[in-house]
């Protein structure tokens, strides 16, 4: 199997999937899809790690959690994703101090369809790698990171990424928001 990831361009897959946004008895589960962000002219953060009840995987759900209002004072709906399913996601919710108060919901590609589509399926494990996506509100993804399994990424630097996206001008190396952009 060869991995090819979708890139920069390219349309985000359409999906319809369960997610689980609540650990709250009886609202535990929704379907979510990205034309609900479209339809509301948002920006999204979908970010994905290979499997629920590891170590790494937390420290980045947590770290993206702790910035959650961030993405959404730019108007950008965070993601979080992984091929197990909505059952073990609340399990891993319920049972980790870290995930109980997520405010995003975590995506279960159970048929492992989307992370196959995007081309970040590990073809030994068919697990998904630590691939983040900023995929602006028409749909189209404007950037893409991917991450061995081993190694955690940074948040921080997807909001500046995302920043800068969004000033829709020229921005210089290291640029975070507030500096000034390049004018040709």
């Amino acid at each position: 199997m060869k991995n090819s990831v979708v890139s920069i361009g390219s349309r985000f897959p359409a999906f319809k999937k369960k997610a689980v946004v609540s650990i709250e008895k009886g609202k535990e589960f929704a379907e979510i899809s990205l034309e609900d962000n479209i339809s509301k002219g948002l920006w999204t953060v979908m970010f994905w790690w290979p499997k629920d009840f590891t170590f790494v995987c937390p420290t980045e759900i947590a770290e993206f959690n702790n910035n959650y209002s961030e993405f959404r004072d730019r108007d950008t709906r965070l993601i979080g994703a992984s091929t197990d399913t909505e059952f073990v996601h609340a399990a891993w919710r319920r049972n980790h101090d870290d995930l109980r108060d997520l405010k995003f919901p975590m995506l279960a590609d159970t048929s492992k369809s989307l992370a196959e589509e995007l081309g970040i399926l590990e073809p030994n494990e068919k697990i998904a790698y630590r691939a983040t996506f900023i995929i602006d509100p028409t749909g189209i993804i404007r950037w893409v990171s991917v991450n061995d399994l081993s190694v955690g990424r940074n948040v921080k630097e997807v909001i500046r990424v995302l920043d800068a996206l969004q000033t829709d001008e020229l921005c210089p190396c290291n640029w975070v928001k507030g500096e000034e952009t390049l004018t040709v």
